[in-house]
């Protein structure tokens, strides 16, 4: 199976998402998320472009067009031309051109009905009231509401029952009382008809407007990418659409200017504005070697940057996708409000059936008002406040995040985050900056330095590991000796053979595994360790040449990070495969509680999972090394940098490589919650009250629909309020 995004056109409530998904579960689809908010479906599947386009039309709605995560190639569908506007604009004009509509006729309606009441003058007579209102409420309801009328009326035949089919029956039902007042003694609602439409299509415009300011992060994220790049090509200096620029280009970034794409500089010094990566504001020193993000703005020099990924494989896309699967994700709770969505409208529908024959029993059967009452709990009844309560809330924090570096991949972490009891971090690369270098030797006797660095340094050249770049950097060669047999011991060391004679390059453990004896050097290794060096002994056969001090730099901002993480009341755990002394060393230094050192790589997912039977657990990882750990924990937080991101790691990914991200996150994930649950208060609060009142005759049908649309804009714009929250 491979993810697949659809988009979609037509869907504008959480019944609506529901169909969808009945019917891409029908092709064997896992994982299946769809957002009526985004507009989007997020699967897993092994259906081809075809069939999930036909799945979405036979729920009843257009398909716009299907990606699949491993395709370049994105087959659009030219269902309707849009003039190259995003999908939430397109959704804000439509309804903007029909309330125009609407709101010219609706007044001329509410002359004709409330002439006489306010001016004390009946400006028609009444023999003429009905054919005038039935006239002017006909377009409101068949032309501008032509949308909602085909749907509900679609839904109805195929028995798919959505929030279109109580506005579709309640405007439909009360319209016809104006023909059948021709015929019999009843009340004519046809006026009352075209002001429920009116208000309904109201609604839809300041709910499309609330939405397009909740997913207006991810519109930035978009807007964000350069669209003309300066390249070198034939020793000329050309401008070229984006689209054309390829891997290998050199293009020249001046001051000001957008960097097009994620590249390596090759030439120039400057500094970067990495603000939309990392959410800080301080600007980023680049030079020769240095990796720049594509979308982030050069400062005050002229770079030269050999590009090294393109299109749909930068940093800046990668984040618009983790962004847009986060919002199409599901949280726990959602799955109380999804059940409840999936049966609502048509427990309205027999609700109403029953209303109306009630009140035709206790009124004897007074049609007037029994249909009055019915059209009321029709209109009043909707299920896009609960369905939007989720949603749009997971979709205004997950942007929120993004714009500052905090990327959630996974929704349920916003549920799961707030049961966290203890929060575990990996010590290299995230408590410290994971740079490495040499802070210490100590050569034994009769040994030179020079000797004990000229085979630590050809042993460790052949090593990527950052204690191992420290030591080669420190060593300086300028020639490397030979090194055959060459193997890493995990978490232990290294060992090879030079001129003939066994190397060895690693902790007590590697010692002791090949029986070297360190007697004599306890207290110097003490010595070293207390000082947080992680010490590297030398050994050539047999005989300790010397030891190395290797030290790693706390980011600046780890030790208040760990202090606000401790006052919050959480137990913070270090887990690391470095010595216990160096281990506690840094503990110390950032005040944190637990330490449990020496554990190698492989071991540390057996860790988390002692810690978790004593509460959830967060663990905190460079995203890559980590990896068993974070998927582990009940919530893995990958910290990357730029480019280098590891972003299928973990659930939230943090794009800055420090670890005030992890108290930003958890603040963000609570104060999205919050608004998650008190959406749902509210959506059922709203229903709890407002349908009773409609079944026991004391709301009118307009009202009962202006109480309607109000809830749904409640829910939108208090998840909105979300993005004035200080996390």
């Amino acid at each position: 199976m491979r993810k697949a995004k659809i988009e979609i056109e037509g869907m504008t409530c959480a019944s609506c998402a529901s169909h969808v998904e009945k019917e891409l579960v029908k092709l064997g689809a896992k994982n299946i998320s769809v957002n009526a908010v985004a507009k989007k479906a997020f699967l897993e599947t092994d259906a081809s472009e075809g069939e999930l386009m036909n799945a979405v039309k036979e729920a009843g709605y257009k398909p716009i067009r299907v990606e699949f995560s491993d395709s370049a190639s994105i087959q659009k569908q030219k269902i309707r031309k849009r003039e190259g506007r995003p999908p939430e604009d397109y959704e804000v004009s439509m309804w903007k051109k029909k309330l125009l509509g609407v709101w010219i006729l609706t007044g001329l309606l509410a002359i004709v009905m409330y002439s006489e009441m306010v001016f004390d003058v009946n400006l028609v007579p009444m023999e003429f009231m009905t054919p005038i209102m039935l006239i002017l409420s006909f377009p409101i309801i068949f032309i501008f509401g032509y949308g909602t009328i085909k749907s509900g009326i679609k839904g109805i035949f195929k028995l798919r029952f959505t929030m279109d089919t109580l506005i579709t029956l309640g405007t439909v039902i009360a319209y016809l009382t104006g023909i059948m007042s021709f015929f019999m003694e009843i009340q004519d609602y046809s006026g009352v008809s075209g002001m429920i439409m009116t208000i309904f299509i109201t609604g839809k415009y300041i709910e499309a407007k609330a939405k397009g300011r909740a997913t207006k992060e991810i519109k930035k994220l978009l807007e964000l990418g350069a669209k003309y790049a300066t390249v070198i090509r034939d020793k000329k200096e050309i401008e070229i659409p984006i689209s054309e620029v390829k891997i290998g280009d050199i293009l020249i970034v001046k001051p000001g200017e957008k960097i097009p794409t994620d590249g390596v500089v090759t030439k120039g010094e400057s500094s970067v504005d990495e603000s939309m990566v990392t959410g800080e504001s301080v600007p980023v020193e680049k030079k020769k070697n240095s990796i720049v993000i594509g979308a982030t703005i050069n400062q005050d020099g002229v770079l030269h940057i050999k590009v090294t990924k393109v299109g749909k494989d930068t940093f800046l896309a990668n984040i618009i996708k983790l962004v847009e699967e986060a919002q199409g994700t599901k949280v726990p709770i959602q799955e109380m409000a999804d059940k409840i969505t999936a049966v609502f409208v048509p427990v309205i529908l027999v609700i109403t059936f029953i209303t109306f024959l009630s009140w035709m029993y206790l009124t004897g059967y007074d049609l007037s008002r029994s249909v009055g009452v019915a059209v009321a709990v029709l209109v009043i009844a909707c299920p896009c406040s609960l369905g939007l309560a989720v949603p749009i809330s997971l979709t205004v924090g997950s942007g929120m995040g993004a714009k500052r570096g905090i990327l959630i991949r996974k929704g349920e972490a916003i549920q799961t985050m707030k049961e966290i009891k203890t929060v575990v971090f990996d010590k290299t690369g995230t408590i410290t900056e994971g740079k490495m270098s040499v802070e210490n030797v100590y050569v034994s006797k009769n040994q030179t330095k020079n000797h004990l660095f000229e085979i630590a340094g050809s042993l460790e050249k052949l090593s990527e590991h950052p204690i191992s770049k420290a030591i080669v950097k420190y060593a300086n060669l300028s020639k490397y000796s030979k090194v055959t047999g060459f193997k890493i011991s995990r978490g232990k060391g290294l060992s090879g053979t030079i001129n003939k004679k066994k190397i060895l390059i690693g902790n007590e453990a590697l010692m002791s595994e090949n029986k070297i004896s360190l007697k004599g050097l306890e207290g110097k290794i003490a010595e070293f360790e207390e000082n947080a060096n992680t010490t590297m002994i030398v050994v050539e056969n047999k005989r300790i040449v010397g030891i190395i001090g290797v030290s790693d730099q706390l980011k600046k901002d780890s030790r208040k990070a760990i202090s606000i993480l401790n006052k919050r009341g959480y137990r913070t755990v270090m887990l690391t495969g470095d010595n216990e002394r160096t281990a506690k060393a840094i503990a110390r230094k950032v005040e944190i509680k637990t330490v449990i050192a020496r554990v190698l790589p492989e071991n540390k997912k057996k860790k988390v999972e002692e810690l978790q039977r004593r509460g959830m657990v967060a663990f905190v990882g460079d995203g890559i090394n980590d990896a068993p750990a974070l998927k582990q924990a009940n919530v893995g937080i990958a910290i990357g940098s730029g480019s280098d991101i590891a972003i299928e790691a973990g659930d939230i990914v943090l794009a800055k490589g420090n670890i005030m991200g992890v108290v930003k996150a958890m603040s963000l994930s609570k104060a999205t919650f919050s608004k998650i649950k008190q959406n749902l208060f509210w959506a059922f609060f709203y229903n709890g009250i407002a349908i009773p009142l409609a079944i026991a005759g004391m709301l009118n049908p307009v009202v009962a629909e202006l109480a309607m649309a109000s809830s749904s804009i409640t829910v939108i714009t208090n998840a909105n309020l979300l993005r004035f929250k200080r996390i």
